[in-house]
């Protein structure tokens, strides 16, 4: 399912038993300001009576410091009611990003969302 947020930013939605996961679909050009992307994530959970999702990052080319805040409200709300939140298809940059503001160890990043499903994250070099 394809939910427009603003006329520039989307969010594709799809159900998978326990998991709802959303694939942010920033502007291809500029950026558009602040959305409320947790609120909006949030009543979607509630609507499908579910506690556990994935964001798909794949689209997202930097992580903007309000969107990294957005993905802080989230968690803590989704952790509140004792659910689950996690992060595939990250980017290097926005690795770093995650790593700069010390979420790292919050937000592991996966490679896709079976592997965000199933808590596997390949070795990493050290």
């Amino acid at each position: 399912m394809l939910l427009a947020v603003t006329p520039d930013w989307s969010l594709d939605i799809d159900r998978g038993p326990d998991w709802l996961f959303v694939r942010l679909r920033p502007p291809r050009q500029g950026d558009t300001g602040e959305i409320p992307l947790a609120e909006m994530i949030w009543e979607r959970l509630e609507q499908e009576f579910c506690h556990r999702v994935v964001l798909e990052l794949d689209d997202v080319t930097f992580l903007r410091s309000w969107l990294v805040g957005q993905l802080v409200l989230l968690h803590k709300r989704v952790a509140s009611h004792e659910g689950m939140m996690r992060l595939c298809g990250v980017s290097r940059a926005n690795e770093d990003v995650l790593r700069a503001c010390r979420l790292d160890g919050r937000f592991p990043a996966y490679r896709n969302r079976t592997d965000a499903v199933m808590g596997h994250r390949p070795p990493q070099p050290r």
